[in-house]
């Protein structure tokens, strides 16, 4: 892909000028980021890394647990209504995922202060150190899988990731929320 990239804008550079120049080469790179985004954002690769970073975590965490436990981490004590569009399925799906992670004793229920007919879910100890692991394991798959790029690369890589979340189409404004904390 690389490659190919390489050869179009040196064909490009040679035959276009100007303007349509920069936005032909703007368009391409806008393209080659969403491409990059989709493999991302597909549920697939997320459940693949989910699965590796969960292994031997015990039989509560599992792909299927991970987002619940990452978003409760993420948001603080909510209700399966609401954890529902942080963790990526619908309210069922996170009373399901929540019933086996309380009876592993990593989430408890408790009466919602500002609607006592409700309930929050929310990380025990033992929660909130399984999501400290898997926070460690994920930043670590990461690292290595960015060991082998020249120096400063990952670091810069970081800043401008931080910045395209922040200021591009997933900021707080009209964006989806990342996922896969």
């Amino acid at each position: 892909m690389r490659a190919l990239r390489t050869h179009l804008l040196h064909c490009n550079s040679r035959r276009v000028r100007g303007a349509r120049y920069s936005g032909e080469v703007e368009n391409e790179v806008g393209h080659e980021i969403a491409e990059a985004l989709g493999i991302l954002l597909r549920r697939t690769t997320r459940t693949q890394l989910h699965k590796q970073l969960t292994e031997g975590m015990g039989e509560a965490v599992d792909e299927l647990t991970y987002p619940v436990l990452s978003a409760l981490a993420r948001t603080g004590p909510r209700s399966a209504a609401d954890l529902a569009p942080d963790a990526g399925v619908d309210r069922s799906g996170v009373t399901r995922r929540a019933s086996r992670l309380e009876a592993a004793g990593l989430v408890r229920r408790e009466a919602d202060p500002a609607d006592r007919r409700a309930q929050l879910l929310v990380l025990t100890e033992q929660g909130r150190r399984a999501v400290a692991e898997l926070r460690e394991r994920l930043a670590a798959h990461i690292m290595a899988s960015l060991s082998s790029w020249p120096p400063g690369e990952a670091e810069a890589f970081a800043r401008q990731l931080r910045r395209f979340t922040v200021d591009g189409p997933f900021g707080q404004e009209g964006g989806p929320p990342p996922h896969g904390s």
